[in-house]
C-alpha cells in the first residue's frame, strides 16, 4: 500500500482508529529495523507531543505536523510493502496508545521527557547546544528532551 494511501485512509477514519493509524505509519517509517523498544520509543515520543499539544492534538496532526516525522518526508509514493512490519507497528501503537491512556504514573516509560529523536550516527542542530538532552540511545536512534 502507498503512504499517501494510508494517509487518507486515516483522515477519513474514526478516532480512535485514525490515530493508531497514523502511529503505526510512523513506527513503520521511522523504525521498522529497530528493536521492540525503539518501535516503542518512537511511539511514545509521538503520544508525548500530542499531550503536550505543541505540534497538535491528534496523533495525526502531530506526526503530520511539517518536517517533524517521516509522513511529511517520505514520498507520498513510498511503498509499505512489509506487511509482518507494519502489522507490528499496528500492535505497538495500539498498546502505546492504550499505555497512553493511563495516569502517569502508572505508563511504561522507555525515554522519559523525550520529545524529540534522530539517528544516532548525526548529531542534529537543535541538540548541539546541550548535549546533555540526551535521555537515551535506542538501536539506531538517540531521543532527546528538547521541549
Amino acid at each position: 500500500m502507498k503512504l499517501s494511501m494510508l494517509l487518507w485512509l486515516a483522515s477519513v477514519l474514526p478516532q480512535p482508529l485514525a490515530d493508531q493509524t497514523c502511529l503505526a505509519t510512523t513506527v513503520y517509517l521511522e523504525a521498522r529495523s529497530e528493536p521492540t523498544n525503539g518501535q516503542f520509543a518512537v511511539a511514545e515520543v509521538a503520544l508525548r507531543r500530542r499531550e503536550r499539544g505543541l505540534w497538535g492534538s491528534t496523533v495525526c496532526q502531530v506526526v503530520n505536523a511539517p518536517h517533524q516525522f517521516a509522513t511529511t518526508t517520505a514520498p507520498a509514493s513510498f511503498d509499505v510493502s512489509n506487511l509482518d512490519a507494519f502489522n507490528k507497528a499496528w500492535k505497538i501503537a495500539g498498546e502505546s496508545i492504550d499505555n497512553w491512556s493511563l495516569p502517569l504514573a502508572e505508563r511504561r516509560l522507555l525515554v522519559p521527557h523525550a520529545d524529540h529523536f534522530a539517528t544516532a550516527a548525526i548529531i542534529p542542530l537543535w541538540s548541539r547546544n546541550n548535549s546533555s538532552n540526551a535521555v537515551r540511545t535506542i538501536g539506531d536512534h538517540t531521543f532527546y528532551r528538547v521541549n
